[in-house]
């Protein structure tokens, strides 16, 4: 699917062909792969690269374009059970025009930082900035996720809590490989500034973006080292909840047991202390079997088993 933009204001907004600034391409089919390739000459490699959801962030300089892969996190939904994943996209710079490629739809031109745009320079710039923004609202997501599962954890002795709290993890570690990768060619970028022809704005965005991925990367290291030190005692808590149940059962057994042994010994068919024609007998029997009952209960009770 091909999708058009050109500014007006400031804002990209739909446009028509000839006035189209950016060209961004959603899941190209096979017409539109030939295009890119044979009428742009956009490597093929480098083109499968940046539809690949596990490419690496790169940059690359053709003759007459420059080739950016940069990692974002992917648009999330119920289907995906927690796993918050990260795709690839592509951007390649003409020297007038911008065109973007990606293997699945999502938000990449929202939010404040596209607005006041110039030029398909900027565009791209924002685009690496706004894909680190969100990851930054992936992280907050997660760790607000593992805060509402560890509360089911402590209560509940069931597995399924601590394998969402895994998947969880997962997300964390693909979030952060992601912004490692764009952190390495937003260090490119600054080397190729001059090639790249941006200007001075450029610069100084392109200055702003190095901090902001840091701070990225150092907040979902903490969330990782948190996860992964505590997930050991989340483990046992389970184990414990588990051994508190079984331990009640096994004690329920026993006060069971204990009234059914009174009454199978006095069924026997052999000489009972107890006259057969006594009206007590059964209350007597009866009364024997609660009490031992209630003894077990008592014990259980002031003992705290």
């Amino acid at each position: 699917m091909l999708r058009r933009l050109g500014i007006v204001d400031g804002r990209l907004v739909e446009c028509r062909d000839a006035d189209a600034l950016v060209h961004l391409y959603v899941a190209p089919d096979e017409q539109e792969r030939r295009y890119l390739i044979e009428q742009l000459k956009i490597d093929e490699h480098t083109l499968n690269s940046a539809l690949d959801p596990d490419g690496q962030s790169r940059l690359e300089f053709e003759p007459d374009h420059a080739a950016i892969i940069f990692k974002r996190p992917r648009h999330y939904s119920a289907v995906d059970a927690l796993l918050f994943k990260v795709s690839s996209t592509g951007a390649f710079v003409f020297k007038d025009k911008l065109v973007v490629g990606m293997a699945d739809e999502g938000p990449l031109f929202e939010g404040r930082s596209f607005i006041k745009l110039h030029g398909p320079r900027e565009i791209l710039l924002r685009l690496i900035y706004r894909s680190i923004s969100h990851l930054v609202e992936h992280i907050k997501a997660i760790n607000a996720i593992s805060g509402e599962l560890e509360q089911q954890i402590s209560v509940s002795m069931e597995n399924r809590y601590l394998l969402n709290l895994f998947t969880v993890e997962k997300s964390l570690v693909y979030c952060l490989n992601a912004i490692h990768t764009n952190g390495v060619l937003i260090a490119k970028l600054k080397a190729n500034a001059r090639r790249l022809g941006l200007t001075q704005e450029d610069l100084e965005l392109l200055d702003d973006i190095p901090i902001e991925n840091s701070q990225c990367k150092y907040q979902a290291e903490i969330y990782v080292q948190v996860l992964a030190s505590l997930m050991d005692a989340r483990a046992s808590i389970i184990t414990n909840h588990l051994d508190i149940r079984i331990k009640a059962l096994t004690i329920l057994t026993i006060i069971i047991m204990l009234p059914t042994l009174v009454a199978s010994m006095f069924s026997m068919n052999v000489l009972l202390p107890l006259p057969h024609d006594w009206p007590w007998s059964f209350w007597v029997i009866t009364g024997l079997c609660l009490a031992t009952t209630a003894g077990v209960g008592t014990l259980w009770w002031k003992r705290r088993w």
